[in-house]
Parts: structure tokens; C-alpha cells; sequence
């Protein structure tokens, strides 16, 4: 029996057979203190489940975890419990990806770990069309720690040379990683990109061929992007879908809590890690920017100048 229906055992015990509410627990065996219980009104639910239904209409593949950090950051001290109830009431649940079957040992230890950020990068592409057929290359870029998503930079087609230009860029505006990790793929194992980052005291680690699950992080960050972003748009044109992947970028980064980081953003994370470490361990575990040819150095101080307008 649930403890409702002992508490109305217990009542009709007393009233019809005239026997003490301590008797009557006895016999019923509940607590007395439960057969006082009075069961609270439940709040109002109508203003919540407007704004529940406001964040899921504009997160449409959050799914209630989320949503809930969203709200306790405009202040509401709800509770996920609650959330949840809402949330299955109104019919949000959003439809699971089915998970792929592993073969046996295919999970394994994530080499070289990040310990700090800027410490371990890692990088790969995407591919998406247009409207009419026209085919996109999406070249992601995470810092492994703070998860922060460093660039996503949107082309027609993406040689190594492409690639450089891209890394120059961060290594110049944030410093070079210690190590980047990446897949085999032709553009990433190139000559150029090699020697480019050797200069540059960067790490290349490569994973085995066909063991995705060796680059955990990227793989998951290029999940969310597709089922959060190029999956719920149609792009017409290539600067479309720079801006609207640019903008998810930063969404990203300032606005999306990350479950990973306890429900944090990336940019809250990696703020908190400065406040309590500073950021003169972050620059010295940084690996210096070397550039040894005299065109990268111009096109260095071209970047720097513009920066500091």
C-alpha cells in the first residue's frame, strides 16, 4: 500500500471503528507522523512553464538539465525535480540520439590529457551543403580544458595552407598550445603543417586510424554543433553559414552551460581558472610563438597592428 492510501486506512479506522490514531497506526503500520502529514498545495506552474517553454523554443535540442541552469541564472531557485515534471508534462522531451555499438576494447585512455588551458588543442573538420548542393568544409578548434570553442571557420575547401592561416591567427591572439591532437586526415598530416608547428614548439599527437574515441572532445563538440546548429539550419549561401556557425560559436562559448564543467560555460570556467591561478602561469605554460620565416613575421605584425586599433 502507498503511504496515501495507509494515512486513509488510518482515518477510516478511527471514525468507523472508534480506536485511537496510535492503535490505528499500529494495525496499519505507518508512522504517526506520516498519518498527520497534510499534503502542500502545489505552487502556481503557469509562469514557469511559460518561460520553460521560452528557453526550449529557443534551445530547441537543450534538454531539461540545461534548461534548468538557464533559469537558476535569471534567479529562480528552482529545482531540476521540478523542471523535469514540467518538462515531461508539456511534452519538451527532446528525441535521444541512438547510441553506436562499440566493438570490444575500442574505449581506451585519452593520451596526453590537458592540465591546464592552452596546454592541449585539439581540431578537425565537418562537412555540410548549401541549399543548392553546395559543398561546405567546417574547420573546428577546442582548447581540450576550458572546452572553449577557439574558431569555426567555414570554407568551400580547406588545404593545409588554409589551416596554417587559421592556426597562425590563435597562436598569435592567444598563444600556442604545448600539444594539438587531431585524426589522420591529409590536411592535418601535410609536411607544411608539421614543420609549421615543429617551429613553433607544438606537439602534434595523432590517433590511431579509425579510434575516434582517442579524441573524445572534439568528437563531442562537433556532435553538438551538428545536432544544435547544421542540422536545424538550411544555409543558402557560404557567408550565411559563416555568420549563423559564428553565432553559435559564441553562444557557445558565453551562454551555453557545458555539463562537463558543472553547468558552467566555457568562458565562466576558464575566467574562474585565471581568478584563482593568474594569468602568468597561463603564459608561461604557454609554448613561445617562434615565426622563423620573414613572410610569416609580416603577416604577424600586419594582425598585431590591427589588433591594437
Amino acid at each position: 500500500m502507498s503511504p496515501r492510501a495507509k494515512r486513509l486506512a488510518t482515518k477510516a479506522a478511527e471514525n468507523d471503528h472508534d480506536i485511537s490514531e496510535r492503535r490505528a497506526c499500529r494495525l496499519v503500520g505507518l508512522a504517526r507522523s506520516t498519518a498527520r502529514y497534510e499534503p502542500k498545495p502545489k505552487p502556481d506552474d503557469h509562469d514557469v512553464i511559460g518561460r520553460i517553454r521560452e528557453l526550449a523554443t529557443g534551445h530547441k535540442r537543450f534538454g531539461y538539465r540545461r534548461i534548468t541552469s538557464l533559469l537558476r541564472r535569471e534567479g529562480s531557485g528552482i529545482n531540476a525535480k521540478r523542471v523535469h515534471r514540467l518538462w515531461k508534462a508539456e511534452g519538451l522531451q527532446v528525441r535521444r540520439k541512438p547510441r553506436r555499438r562499440r566493438r570490444a576494447g575500442a574505449k581506451g585512455e585519452v593520451l596526453k590529457r590537458s592540465a591546464h588551458p592552452n596546454h592541449v588543442w585539439t581540431y578537425d573538420f565537418l562537412e555540410d551543403r548549401t541549399q543548392r548542393g553546395g559543398k561546405l568544409r567546417i574547420l573546428t578548434v577546442l582548447d581540450e580544458y576550458t572546452r572553449e570553442s577557439l574558431a569555426i571557420r567555414v570554407a568551400r575547401t580547406f588545404p593545409s595552407k588554409s589551416v596554417i592561416e587559421e592556426l597562425e591567427w590563435l597562436f598569435l591572439t592567444r598563444g600556442a598550445p604545448k600539444h594539438i591532437r587531431s585524426d589522420n586526415g591529409p590536411e592535418f598530416t601535410a609536411d607544411a603543417i608539421r614543420t609549421w608547428l615543429a617551429e613553433r614548439d607544438c606537439d602534434t599527437i595523432y590517433i590511431k586510424p579509425g579510434s575516434p574515441w582517442e579524441n573524445p572532445f572534439i568528437e563531442s563538440f562537433n556532435g553538438s554543433l551538428r545536432d544544435e546548429c547544421l542540422n536545424m539550419e538550411l544555409f543558402v549561401s557560404l557567408s550565411e553559414a559563416r555568420e549563423v556557425v559564428e553565432n553559435w560559436r559564441r553562444d557557445y562559448n558565453d551562454l551555453r552551460p557545458h555539463s562537463s564543467l558543472g553547468y558552467k560555460t566555457p568562458s565562466e570556467f576558464a575566467k574562474t581558472w585565471r581568478d584563482e591561478n593568474g594569468t602568468e602561469d597561463l603564459e608561461r605554460a604557454a609554448s613561445p610563438l617562434r615565426p622563423t620565416a620573414s613572410a610569416d613575421l609580416q603577416r604577424q605584425t600586419e594582425r598585431a597592428e590591427i589588433l591594437s586599433l
